[in-house]
């Protein structure tokens, strides 16, 4: 019984929350701050903060088609990027037509994909796979070794989740070497341009610039070495899983084209940054510890400089 009643009181919480949603003036001030983040995974200030980021696009094409407001089109995606629904469900929640529901996540995603602009420092890098619906073309290419249809997506994190990184274009059957060994982050730390280490899992190949575990603990040095790089390189494994617990449609899945797809994952990436700059973070994110995710079984070729700055590394400060 007291589940029921649990059960009930929160049911008719949230239809009193959606209600107010519908308010097309300013569902903000509808609603209160915890409510607004439970509904857009940010606070209004912030909220309002994205909106200022892009309103004159939007504003624009508002005032020329006789939609939605800019702020309500950025409600409308973060929802959206908060559940992963359906456009009708979307459209149904925040009293829109699906189309115009499917209008305005495009068209704030596109706009957020504008203000990409990372600064130039290293960290730790990984991939991680996003799931799509099987797409009409080239099918066999996204179906990744885990056995569904994804596009992997590389990243690199600095300690505090920022996202310094991202690479968004390749199939999930890619290979994480292959996509770092194309991205302009390898070419930028080939030539020189960037200073500094990249941390990698053993799927990466050892570089001067990007370390690696040790595959065998025997050497003195090597197990303490491996569990410092473990316990460093954790941090982009955390950073995927808040970006997918605030950002529920990148842990469902998306169903659309790859390459609108891939725009989402790019938006939420920018937004995830936006959240972290101003504060307005996950407050109950559960984050791994000491968690190293295991390489595939593909054997990448070390670089013989590689392995002499990492015998460096270990022999300085892990013996």
């Amino acid at each position: 019984m007291a589940v029921r009643r649990h059960l009930r009181r929160r049911r008719r919480r949230r239809n009193s929350i959606l209600r107010r949603m519908n308010d097309r003036s300013n569902p903000l001030e509808t609603l209160n701050e915890a409510e607004v983040f439970e509904m857009y995974r940010f606070v209004p200030e912030t909220i309002m903060f994205i909106v200022g980021l892009i309103q004159d696009q939007l504003l624009y094409d508002s005032q020329r088609n006789n939609t939605l407001t800019p702020l309500y089109q950025v409600l409308v995606a973060l929802r959206y990027f908060a559940t992963g629904s359906f456009y009708i469900t979307l459209g149904d929640t925040l009293s829109v037509s699906k189309s115009t529901a499917g209008r305005a996540v495009r068209r704030v995603t596109d706009l957020l994909c504008t203000q990409l602009g990372f600064p130039s420092i290293v960290g730790c890098v990984d991939g991680t796979m996003i799931k799509i619906i099987a797409p009409a073309e080239n099918e066999s290419d996204y179906l990744c070794r885990k056995g569904y249809y994804a596009l992997n997506i590389q990243m690199t994190c600095d300690p505090l989740f920022r996202v310094l990184d991202v690479v968004a274009r390749w199939p999930g059957s890619v290979h994480d070497a292959r996509i770092f060994r194309e991205s302009s982050l390898c070419k930028m730390m080939e030539e020189g341009q960037l200073s500094g280490i990249l941390l990698g899992d053993s799927g990466y190949g050892l570089k001067p610039y990007l370390m690696t575990p040790y595959m065998a603990e025997d050497a003195p040095g090597n197990r303490r070495f491996n569990t410092a790089h473990c316990r460093t390189r954790v941090i982009i494994e955390q950073t995927f899983g808040i970006l997918k617990k605030r950002f529920y449609a990148l842990h469902c899945g998306l169903r659309t084209k790859p390459e609108r797809a891939c725009r989402i994952v790019t938006a939420c990436t920018i937004l995830h940054n936006i959240g972290i700059e101003r504060r307005d973070i996950l407050q109950d994110a559960d984050v791994m510890n000491d968690v190293c995710a295991m390489a595939d079984d593909l054997q990448v070729q070390d670089d013989a400089v590689g392995r002499t700055v990492r015998d460096h590394i270990r022999d300085t400060y892990f013996l």
